[in-house]
């Protein structure tokens, strides 16, 4: 893999861009403009929008050379950030939030073509026998720009100030392309085209058609199911049941990140030791329940293990399975087929942690997250019993 050293560098330094444009979105529109329903549409636009424009993007990674269509999204980033650093520096008080929303809108774009591109690149440049290390490899990329985003926003902002996180990031866009320069791919689907819509449907017959490529698919939707309430739940449990000061509500927030990535870590490490299906199952039930018990848990140190737990259950789980697809895909298909899987974990999260919003508001934080980590850990009972190509999955 190490002849690929590049490419995983430029995964690294675009994703944790990607990750710093998001948040840049959320806390500029919270902080400077004051809104958090701004915030959470500007969330919305910056990581919703490949529930639009996904699967167009799949098609295009079959259609055209993928390493074309990640320096594009990449540039779509960089136009984003070029609409927030005019919010900033130059916009009036009144195009401000238009401004900011634009940009928010055009990094979302790039959200939808930069997962499928990367994944159907990783593809073709890695030999078979690599492909699922490779791409537990690639997991692992995005689980450390996620974790490495807020850390780098706020040493940079801390010193110099807004426009500095937005060259950063730029910069990291720039940098992730020059890393590719001399990579070359091929399209996988040549002569006759049918249209869009065609190919699309395609892409559900092949998931369809294969069973465990389905339920490996229906995996991915109950590990992110669980992100959603994790983000939205846990800054309140933090707040009001543990009673955090705000410097160890950052550390408590922040091993959720550290703890993906130690998942991550182990999947790479035990991919070829351990029963997929039983792992997959067993991870996100056990993150379930885990998190049911944050509820009833009010000393910190007990509470940092269990929601260690969580993360180590979730990093891995989500490695294996997008492994697992990245496999299973079809050759000719898989632009499509990893656009599925990228629209699922940018969709699912959002979906879910607005579910947990309404909960919140509902029952409380005691009891919003006590329900959705029983309903989770229900769900993974119902999905074991009825899913039973994915129960016997080795891996091999």
């Amino acid at each position: 893999m190490r002849r690929h050293a590049a490419f995983f560098l430029s995964c690294l330094l675009a994703f944790t861009a990607g990750h710093m444009f998001n948040y840049t979105v959320i806390m500029y529109l919270q902080e400077a403009v004051g809104s958090d329903l701004l915030s959470g549409v500007g969330f919305g636009l910056a990581f919703g929008s490949s529930l639009v424009f996904g699967w167009f993007a799949g098609v295009l990674c079959d259609r055209v050379p993928p390493h074309r269509v990640i320096h594009a999204a990449q540039a779509l980033f960089v136009a984003g950030l070029t609409c927030l650093w005019w919010a900033q520096s130059w916009a009036s008080a009144e195009s401000r939030v238009a401004w900011v929303l634009g940009g928010a809108f055009l990094g979302g774009l790039g959200w939808s073509f930069a997962g499928p591109a990367r994944l159907t690149t990783l593809g073709q440049i890695v030999r078979p026998d690599e492909l699922r290390l490779s791409t537990i490899l690639f997991n692992l990329q995005v689980l450390v720009g996620f974790g490495l985003a807020p850390l780098i926003i706020g040493l940079v902002r801390s010193r110099a100030g807004w426009g500095a996180v937005i060259a950063v990031a730029a910069s990291g866009f720039v940098v992730a392309s020059l890393l590719l320069a001399r990579l070359r791919t091929h399209a996988s689907t040549v002569g006759m085209r049918a249209s869009v819509l065609t190919d699309i449907h395609e892409g559900f017959r092949a998931v369809i058609a294969d069973p465990l490529l389905a339920q490996l698919m229906l995996a991915a939707v109950l590990a992110y199911a669980m992100t959603g309430p994790l983000q939205i739940l846990l800054p309140k449990l933090a707040r009001e049941v543990l009673h955090l000061t705000e410097l160890q509500r950052g550390a408590y927030l922040g091993l959720l990140a550290l703890s993906l990535i130690a998942g991550g870590v182990s999947a790479l490490t035990l991919a070829r030791r351990v029963h997929h299906g039983l792992v997959m199952y067993s991870g996100i039930a056990v993150g379930g329940m885990l998190f049911a018990l944050l509820s009833r848990i009010t000393q910190a140190k007990v509470s940092t293990i269990a929601l260690a737990g969580v993360g180590v259950a979730g990093g891995m789980v989500i490695s294996l399975v997008v492994a697992g697809i990245q496999v299973r895909a079809p050759l000719k298909l898989r632009g499509r087929v990893m656009s599925m899987y990228s629209i699922t974990s940018q969709v699912v999260p959002a979906l879910s942690g607005v579910a947990a919003g309404a909960l919140v508001n509902a029952v409380g934080v005691h009891l919003a997250i006590e329900l959705s980590g029983v309903a989770l850990t229900a769900l993974v009972a119902l999905a074991a019993w009825r899913m039973t190509r994915l129960r016997h999955y080795s891996g091999k």
